[in-house]
């Protein structure tokens, strides 16, 4: 009998599952919403409870005896303080909460090599310094580290792709000495393992999940990550565009590279990379400029016809990449009499952010673009296709999927395919 592999999504609004067979078709899928548990949607016991849901409504149409393996992607930079027996310690600390004490970011500053990830507000690294003092902590994990805990039974293990900002670095491939130096107790982070990699074998606890005893715990990855494995973009060059709140920028390279000067990092794939970075600009842009009645802009749009009127759309000053400067100035002006003009004058913007990140990335050295697949809710928008293909000038080829838990049961599939 053939194996399967499991990935869970740990999103900002629920969790979402899907189950592989061994040729990567999605032979199942569930998804549950956040419910409060312990008065936060963000609580730890909320993400568990949305968990035990979603296997559960998975189990009803999959044998999970069959399930041979399994892998968890989590929102990147979100941290739990737990204790020896894996439960949390006070509340987690989430992706997008800023460091206010300024001690703590200038200790990092202070040690931190200049490009790397574990600088700024909302550092995972702050994070760490801030919650291992609580009385009891054994770990500081992070969110993905703690949820395959839940299923599997230990909590002590991570992965490349969510250790990146907190400071690990991914080319000698340890915790480097620096982070001691910042005030990190070495012995409370986790163990660090390449994602899709077999990390362990679960015990009794994946039972109460409906899982087999036995089954195979894979390292896991990002959210974002998860999103790019999920499309099916697997050569150098190929690149994933997500259009959701923001827009990220991940294209696969042969190496690394790594400029804070323009916003730009490196998540590591076995001996590939994935290297972009994250705008402001994205879709909160368009829905506060557009709180109702996008589908007749929609229909309006014009991609033969450019406004030429070159936006730069943000809701506020401060950009990250591909432009790095925490006072630039949102560019709508002139604004157009004809709110369908516009709307399109928005979308051709926040394309025009979109070329210049490639035409960035390929100035720092990336691989020529081979082509962009599109996630996020802006995906479905045809119209905006056309246009941003008219910027950026690659193919636009369709993403096998937009789910970042098939992305986490791919690293599952993986680690099957190793034995």
């Amino acid at each position: 009998m053939t194996k399967l592999a499991l990935g869970v999504d740990v999103g900002t609004s629920g969790i979402r599952a899907a189950v592989l067979d061994e040729a990567g078709g999605v032979v199942g899928f569930a998804a549950t919403k956040f419910v409060s548990i312990g008065g936060h949607p963000c609580a730890p016991a909320t993400w568990r409870h949305a968990t035990e849901a979603t296997l559960a409504t998975l189990g009803a149409e999959i044998d999970f005896a069959r399930i041979g393996a399994f892998a968890v992607d989590g929102t990147s930079g979100t941290m739990v303080a737990i204790d020896a027996d894996g439960e949390p310690i006070g509340p987690a600390r989430m992706y997008d909460e800023p460091c206010e004490d300024i001690a703590v970011l200038d200790q990092i500053a202070a040690v931190a090599p200049l490009g790397s990830p574990a600088r700024g507000p909302t550092s995972a690294l702050a994070r760490v310094l801030k919650m291992q003092a609580r009385p009891g902590v054994w770990k500081v994990v992070h969110q993905a580290d703690w949820l395959a805990g839940v299923l599997g039974g230990r909590f002590d293990l991570s992965d490349e792709n969510n250790a990146l900002k907190t400071g690990y670095d991914p080319i000698a491939r340890t915790w480097p000495d620096w982070i001691g130096r910042a005030g990190a107790e070495l012995e409370k982070l986790p163990a660090v393992h390449p994602p899709g990699a077999r990390i362990a074998t679960a015990g009794a606890r994946a039972q109460k999940f409906g899982l087999p005893a036995g089954v195979l715990i894979c390292a896991g990855t990002t959210d974002g990550c998860a999103s790019f494995l999920a499309t099916g973009a697997c050569e150098v060059g190929d690149a994933v565009t997500a259009l959701g709140s923001t827009l990220v920028i991940k294209l696969l390279s042969d190496a690394p590279i790594d400029s804070a000067e323009y916003g730009v990092y490196s998540h590591r794939l076995g001996d590939r990379w994935l290297v972009g970075g994250a705008s402001n600009t994205g879709g909160k842009v368009i829905e506060a400029l557009f709180p109702d009645g996008l589908e007749a802009l929609t229909a309006a749009l014009r991609p033969e016809a450019p406004t030429g009127l070159h936006f730069y759309p943000l809701t506020r000053p401060g950009e990250r990449f591909p432009i790095n400067d925490p006072r630039l100035a949102p560019r709508l002006t002139p604004r157009p009499a004809e709110r369908e003009r516009f709307f399109q004058a928005v979308l051709e913007g926040i394309g025009e952010v979109e070329a210049l990140a490639y035409r960035r990335l390929r100035e720092l050295g990336a691989p020529a673009l081979k082509s962009v697949r599109s996630i996020g809710g802006g995906a479905a928008n045809t119209a905006w296709a056309k246009i941003r293909q008219g910027l950026i000038g690659a193919p636009f080829l369709p993403a096998l999927s937009q789910e970042a838990c098939v992305g986490a049961a791919r690293l599952a599939l993986e680690g099957l395919a190793v034995g």
